[in-house]
């Protein structure tokens, strides 16, 4: 049982990983919003980026300036820290 959690951890922290990566690549490329696939990416990551973007911009690091978007980068340290605190919490318990 407990494998079995640590390894739906895993994937699903892995499977974010790899839609805020693909989102970041699109984000690069001049593909419309309109194809189902990029909608599809959009919506699953909107929910984890939007709430860090507008964290970011009221902080000193953000603002109306910012060129660099980086809620994905903080994005990735919160799934990995939250994967991390979940493996081991799983493994404590089971």
């Amino acid at each position: 049982m407990r494998d079995v959690l640590l390894m739906a951890i895993n994937y699903f922290a892995d499977f974010l990983y790899f839609l805020i990566f693909v989102r970041v690549i699109l984000s690069w490329i001049r593909i419309g919003k309109n194809s189902e696939l990029v909608r599809l990416v959009y919506n699953l990551t909107e929910p984890l980026l939007g709430p860090i973007r507008e964290l970011l911009a009221k902080s000193p690091l953000g603002g109306p300036g910012m060129v660099l978007d980086f809620s994905p980068f903080l994005a990735w340290m919160l799934i990995f820290g939250v994967s991390g605190a979940l493996s081991t919490l799983v493994g404590a318990v089971l």
